[in-house]
């Protein structure tokens, strides 16, 4: 069976953790950050996880982790 490709830019945005979630990075944290209230800037530094209806679709993208 040929070795499956791993798709490059989700392997850039998405680590799956050791329980098998996918983490992921939050947007809107690039440019304009002086409009945004302190509260919402801090909670967008959390990691934001991929949700179980699209799991699936994550680790076909990603067949060996990343």
């Amino acid at each position: 069976m040929p070795k499956l490709k791993t798709n490059r830019s989700a392997k850039k945005r998405i680590r799956i953790t050791k329980s098998g979630r996918a983490k992921h990075f939050k947007a809107s944290k690039g440019h304009l950050l002086t409009l945004k209230r302190s509260k919402r800037r801090r909670l967008l530094r959390r990691p934001g996880y991929v949700a179980k209806g699209e799991l699936k679709s994550v680790h076909k993208m990603l067949p060996y982790g990343a």
